[in-house]
């Protein structure tokens, strides 16, 4: 993990002389990755001995080496896209339209539970915004939350603008209340006592160590925490166990959306007998998560006839991307248009088997064209310059918003190179973010000092 002593700018930045928020993310360096605190945080604070030193070896460009910076109007602006999308789901006739083209298993009612950390993405910069996508099983929350306690200002003017342990505090403390009220939205009156954190192999996914700091969490707390594949449980009579543990709620991270894999039969039946709680859930994956889903919300003509307030609709075509969905009838025209536009399968995750149109070939657009695409308009990434040194290194990023409840908990950058997000970029990885209010008119970047972050 590249995470050494970092040298800081040189150089003095008025904020009152920045033409705007892309200069702080190219000229500010006074906020750096603090590898000890980062340490200490994973391995005393909050996680446990060696978890560190699995990072390094396992996923050594998981964290950022710098912050990106955002306007107040754009965080703004995305917690509105938020809100009216919520407003959306929360119409009957879209839900019956969904659960019409859904599996089955989506029509299952979750007896309340919502659902914990959806993601919304955004690409943001100050001359284009978009929401890129909506996810229901959005990994890092608790990775932001050490993140949170790791960087570092080099002078005390953007030192302000950090509140590293409160902010981290705050961000845990959410993340236990929301997993105990999935657990009394389903009717359950006494405490939360198990949860599981579900996923395929979970030792072999690259963030697991995020599971075994959601373990840590839960365990603190008095609740017992488990991490499992999705083969290791059984039902009884009723109710869902690990071994000689009864598992109250499962928190889950798999991709297999539907539960259709014959690993995840146990947890299928149980979810189906209500013998669980099972956050997110199929439900909330095809109302949220199923890409065709931004097919109707980027339509005015069907967003206008299921009544979505016109103030709403607004919102909604400012923000979303036209898409569609790739059929032989618009192939010719797709193709011919592909440089201005992103292709993506419906229940597509991480990126996989995405492709930005000028990268196309021959042979993916065939894949493509077999079925099971959308298509939709570019909006490009911001970008982060991430050293101040003559050869400076430029990567991209998109916004992750975490949300609950139709509330934005926090947002967070992540910060890469190639098409999509991939944790596999020097400097690259989960980065904080900082809101830069209108309001501010004077801050010294760097002072003219320099200085280095241990």
């Amino acid at each position: 993990m590249n995470l050494n002593k970092l040298d800081l700018a040189t150089a003095a930045v008025n904020f009152a002389e920045l033409d705007s928020i892309e200069r702080l993310n190219s000229e500010c360096f006074c906020l750096s990755l603090d590898t000890q605190a980062l340490k200490q945080a994973l391995e005393s604070e909050i996680g446990q001995a060696g978890l560190f030193e699995l990072i390094e070896q396992r996923c050594p460009y998981l964290f950022a080496t710098r912050p990106v910076f955002v306007s107040q109007s754009n965080m703004t602006r995305m917690a509105q896209v938020v809100s009216a999308i919520e407003s959306v789901v929360a119409l009957p006739a879209y839900r019956s339209e969904i659960l019409a083209n859904s599996p089955t298993i989506a029509s299952h009612n979750p007896g309340g539970a919502m659902g914990v950390f959806f993601g919304y993405d955004f690409h943001v910069t100050e001359g284009g915004f978009g929401l890129i996508e909506v996810n229901t099983n959005a990994g890092g929350a608790m990775l932001n939350a050490v993140l949170a306690r790791a960087h570092r200002a080099c002078c005390p003017a953007i030192d302000k603008m950090v509140t590293a342990l409160d902010r981290a505090t705050a961000l845990e403390d959410d993340i236990l209340s929301m997993f105990r009220q999935e657990w009394a939205l389903t009717g359950n009156e006494r405490e939360l006592r198990s949860i599981a954190i579900v996923d395929e192999n979970p030792t072999h996914q690259y963030l697991y160590p995020e599971f075994v700091l959601f373990q840590q969490l839960f365990q603190r707390h008095g609740i017992q925490a488990v991490i499992a594949d999705p083969s290791e449980f059984t039902l009884h009579a009723g109710v869902l166990k690990h071994g000689e543990m009864d598992i109250d709620l499962v928190y889950n991270r798999l991709t297999d959306f539907a539960l259709d894999e014959p690993a995840s039969s146990t947890l299928r039946e149980a979810y189906l007998q209500n013998a669980m709680v099972l956050t997110p859930n199929p439900q909330a994956h095809a109302m949220y998560a199923d890409k065709r889903n931004l097919v109707l919300l980027s339509d005015p003509i069907r967003l206008q006839a299921l009544g979505v307030p016109q103030a709403t609709q607004d919102i909604l075509l400012a923000a979303i991307p036209h898409t569609e969905i790739v059929l032989a009838e618009n192939a010719e025209r797709l193709w011919s248009e592909r440089r201005g536009l992103f292709f993506k399968p419906f229940a597509g995750f991480g990126g996989r088997a995405a492709y930005r149109g000028d990268k196309l070939t021959k042979r993916v657009w065939q894949e493509i064209l077999s079925g099971g695409y959308i298509a939709q308009a570019l909006v490009l990434p911001g970008a982060r310059v991430i050293s101040a040194h003559q050869s400076a290194q430029e990567l991209k990023f998109d916004l992750r918003n975490y949300v609950y409840n139709a509330k934005v908990q926090s947002v967070a950058a992540r910060l890469y190179q190639g098409q999509t997000t991939n944790f596999r970029t020097p400097g690259g990885g989960f980065a904080p973010v900082y809101e830069v209010s209108t309001e501010v008119h004077e801050i010294g970047c760097g002072s003219g000092k320099k200085r280095a972050m241990t």
